[in-house]
């Protein structure tokens, strides 16, 4: 029996433990959708997977609300893997471990799942909850959100019979979703030739960590930091002062999640080493000035090792480090139109380097088209005077606010009704599916719903309990009040 079975409301938890002990990463969800067809299948629901493994389950009105407007639940499969560097885990076999601390859930040492666990949770308990009153009912569930919205893209015309959608993957409580930003991948490939390390050279390992990481879209206002974008900033700073040699560079885990941890291999002069540490030091206090109000455990750790084989030349090393401290990172331009929220922004996600390649990986949000093709354009210009290959490759649309849009005016009644409030209506930089799902069902009128959740993409990943309990009263109200058709 989880601890999660004392929380209400108890079927949405219950489910949502179960979601959570059965390990669904992006690529990695079907054990979770086999699951779920089975449990639709025992439930007597009528239910269906398409072409790219997305699930649609259906359930007719209650007694009374045949003729109400169809309504789709919507929530991804999928969640994002991050650890703390010291949890041992395999996202791919071990379970998530949640449990409860105080008003929230959180899990032990990696991300809890809560985006969008938690909404695929409500939808599921939507349909077998006593006392839940709807029309005709589907609940869709997207493979891969995370990762590359491959669900989304790939949702066929005329599968769903629903004329409204509720998005279930919003993480503010009060909050009422009508837009979203689109997004695009850009990756930038360095060429990097290789010489051997002089022998009287001494190689040590930094490590940048302890940073806070978290969603690169909902949190890139934040002014977290980021370690590949930090120990860039470093290396720029010394590495013709003290001729350091650059062996091997990796920072970030994920393109949409701020990364954490950044490490840098390097060889120095035996009698240069010590100069090397001092200054290390010096730039972690730097950090601590800049960011310590809120990155409080921030750390920049030498340590020596054995020689680890060729360095990068000196044009190779300047080249990687000049383009990747040159990279813009974080917020772009804030909205004219939605105030207090991001318009463009990007996130230097991903670092690797091989033998003969650097590989830069960053996620460009926008709420505008334009703003995207100016970040793209900027990045490409970069990479051009560093002599790297440039691709944008994987974008997808933002979803356009409708000021008309009959179930956001019903969302915003109905909140006022039940809770005494107004709710904020929001425009969220971060990447929902609904504008995808504009595509094949451009007349589908949206609205993006769900608990509070901080931290998400990180492993200080939470949701609060109540605000759970808020959002299932809002949700299962909603349904209850829809129109007839």
């Amino acid at each position: 029996m989880s601890e999660l079975s004392q929380l209400s409301p108890q079927p949405l938890w219950d489910i949502f433990a179960k979601v959570c002990s059965i390990p669904h990463p992006s690529y990695h969800e079907e054990a979770l959708a086999e699951h779920i067809v089975g449990w639709a299948k025992e439930q007597g629901f009528w239910v269906e997977r398409d072409q790219v493994g997305n699930i649609l389950i259906r359930k007719p009105a209650t007694p009374g609300m045949e003729k109400r407007t169809p309504v789709a639940l919507q929530a991804h499969l999928d969640m994002v893997p991050q650890k703390n560097n010291d949890t041992v885990h395999d996202f791919t076999k071990d379970p998530i471990q949640p449990y409860v601390d105080g008003e929230w859930v959180k899990a032990r040492g990696t991300t809890l799942g809560a985006d969008n666990g938690i909404g695929l949770a409500s939808a599921l308990a939507v349909l077998v909850a006593e006392g839940v009153v709807h029309g005709p009912l589907e609940v869709l569930l997207t493979m891969t959100e995370e990762s590359g919205m491959d669900g989304a893209f790939g949702l066929q015309p005329d599968w769903l019979q629903a004329d409204v959608l509720i998005n279930t993957d919003s993480e503010e409580e009060g909050e009422i979703y009508m837009g979203c930003a689109g997004g695009i991948d850009f990756i930038s490939t360095l060429p990097l030739a290789r010489e051997a390390v002089p022998a009287d050279f001494d190689t040590l390992k930094l490590t940048l960590k302890g940073l806070k990481g978290g969603h690169s879209g909902a949190e890139i206002h934040l002014g977290l930091g980021n370690a590949n974008k930090l120990l860039a900033r470093f290396l720029s700073r010394h590495a013709a002062e003290l001729d350091v040699r650059l062996i091997a560079f990796s920072g970030g885990t994920l393109r949409n999640a701020i990364p954490r941890e950044a490490f840098a291999t390097l060889a120095v002069a035996r009698h240069k080493l010590d100069a090397l540490k001092a200054a290390a030091a010096h730039f972690l206090a730097t950090l601590q000035n800049e960011l310590g109000i809120k990155e409080k455990n921030i750390a920049l750790v030498a340590e020596e090792l054995a020689q680890q084989g060729p360095a990068l030349t000196t044009d190779s090393r300047d080249r990687f480090l000049n383009l990747l401290n040159s990279t813009p990172n974080g917020v772009i331009r804030d909205s004219d139109v939605a105030k207090g929220v991001v318009e463009t922004s990007l996130n230097v996600g991903v670092v690797t380097m091989d033998q003969d390649n650097a590989e830069i990986i960053c996620l460009i949000r926008s709420l505008i088209d334009t703003g995207k093709d100016y970040v793209v354009e900027t990045l490409t210009s970069l990479g051009q005077l560093a002599g790297a290959k440039t691709e944008p490759k994987g974008g997808y649309p933002g979803w356009q606010p409708d000021a008309d849009s009959a179930i956001m005016a019903l969302t915003r009644k109905t909140y006022q009704a039940l809770f005494g409030k107004e709710p904020n209506i929001q425009v969220i930089h971060a990447g929902l599916e609904c504008g995808l799902f504009k595509k094949p069902y451009p007349n589908m009128d949206m609205v993006s719903i769900g608990p509070t959740i901080t931290g998400p993409h990180s492993p200080d990943e939470q949701v609060h309990i109540e605000s759970v309990g808020l959002y299932w009263q809002l949700l299962t109200a909603l349904l209850s009040v829809v129109p007839e058709k």
